[in-house]
């Protein structure tokens, strides 16, 4: 039996054929009609989606890359502007100091010239008490040696004389 019905299963039927044949157009036209175009333009509007977040990722990978070159330019401006700010402070806490030890070196000499102006001021007061005391004394020994006969302002006269013909030293 099996071999009988596996021969009639191969034999040729033409009407069969076309049937199937227009069941199977039928079928694509509606398939054609119904699903392909929603399938279709489900895919286009899939590939548009995917097409338009390709554009947007390649959007922000360029935008990405320009912030970081800016960010980039920014840092090295700021490093620049911290090197000129490092300098100047460097400068100015150089300029501060000279002029310190300016002013120190400055009050220095005044001190000095004032030391020296008060020594020579010193100096003068003692060589005149000095000159005030040995004119007294010369005037006591003058007077013991000659006596009562010079008059103070004649002895005066004469002391004064001689001191300002004795050198200043």
């Amino acid at each position: 039996m099996t071999p009988i019905l596996a021969a009639g299963l191969l034999d040729p039927n033409f009407g069969l054929a076309i049937w199937i044949l227009i069941t199977f157009s039928l079928l694509l036209l509606l398939l054609w009609r119904f699903a392909w175009g929603p399938i279709t333009s489900a895919l286009d509007e899939r590939e548009g989606t995917i097409q338009s977040s390709l554009e947007q990722a390649e959007k922000a990978l360029a935008e990405a890359k320009m912030i970081q070159a800016d960010n980039d330019k920014a840092r090295r401006e700021a490093d620049v502007e911290a090197q000129r700010i490092l300098r100047e402070a460097r400068d100015t806490a150089e300029a501060l100091r000279s002029e310190e030890v300016e002013k120190t070196k400055t009050q220095l000499r005044q001190m000095q010239e004032s030391a020296q102006a008060e020594i020579a001021r010193e100096r003068d007061s003692a060589l005149d008490t000095l000159r005030s005391e040995v004119a007294d004394l010369a005037l006591q020994a003058a007077e013991r040696v000659l006596g009562d006969s010079m008059n103070d302002d004649r002895q005066r006269k004469l002391v004064k004389d001689f001191l300002n013909d004795l050198p200043t030293n």
